[in-house]
């Protein structure tokens, strides 16, 4: 058994800093990198890059609806052809500063609203699929795990993953719990490290209402943002190690 680990990174803009880049790039094996859209400035994501690629972490690139301000947590109801070019030129900004680094941009991953929206938005979703096939079909896309995107982008040609969160309540249809609601992010280390363990080996989790809910997990998400990121993600792994369930980049397995 064994399972992938990655987390949202780059996304310190300017002086306002986010995550600790430094400190969960050695944890992970995959890193999402931001590409300007929800967070991260140029020289921030270059350095991101640059010791991503010291240290043999896939690179990603964490596209985005373009909401600086809101983080890219709010939803957007963009027309088609303005979300393929959106999706386009964060991945080709990101692939050139990963060329420069002398790495290359192996996945894409959507943040926030548009990874939520288009878990269940067919056209949305359509888009952000032909925009990765334009630029790279053999480019794998990240999707919430259960989603109708898993099926309508494989039916669609391409590489998919599913994805769990470690730190993220789970309602019992496989949706993640809304953030403006209690209990939607985790926080105590051993419970979490636990659970991500059982999700892998049990196939599901206990949803918010008590209910088990199936999750199939090739890749377990890390936020480096959440209190106590560092001790968590030190404690998954720790669990992970125990457990004798492997780490290793998904782009090995899609």
């Amino acid at each position: 058994m064994f399972v992938d680990l990655n987390s949202d990174l780059g996304e310190s803009f300017g002086s306002w800093k986010m995550g600790n880049d430094d400190q969960i790039l050695p944890v992970v094996t995959s890193a999402n990198i931001a590409c300007g859209f929800h967070a991260g400035d140029p020289l921030g994501i270059l350095k991101t890059v640059r010791k991503a690629a010291e240290l043999g972490v896939t690179i990603g690139a964490h596209v985005s609806y373009p909401d600086l301000v809101g983080f890219g947590r709010r939803n957007m109801d963009l027309s088609r052809d303005e979300l393929i070019a959106d999706v386009l030129y964060q991945i080709s900004a990101l692939d050139g500063l990963a060329k420069v680094a002398g790495s290359k941009v192996q996945y894409v991953k959507p943040h926030g609203a548009l990874y939520n929206t288009i878990a269940h938005d067919q056209a949305q979703a359509a888009a952000v699929i032909d925009a990765i096939k334009m630029y790279n079909p053999e480019l794998v896309l990240v999707a919430l795990a259960g989603s109708n995107l898993v099926e309508q982008a494989r039916a669609a040609g391409l590489k998919v993953v599913s994805e769990a969160f470690a730190d993220r309540a789970y309602n019992s249809d496989g949706s993640l719990v809304s953030r403006r609601l209690e209990g939607a992010v985790l926080h105590d280390s051993a419970f979490v490290a636990g659970r991500v363990v059982s999700m892998l080996k049990n196939g599901g989790v206990e949803s918010i209402d008590g209910v088990f809910t199936p999750i199939q997990a090739d890749t377990i998400c890390l936020h480096g943002d959440t209190d106590g990121a560092l001790e968590m993600s030190a404690a998954i792994k720790a669990e992970l190690v125990k457990n004798n369930i492997e780490i290793r980049p998904f782009v090995n397995k899609a």
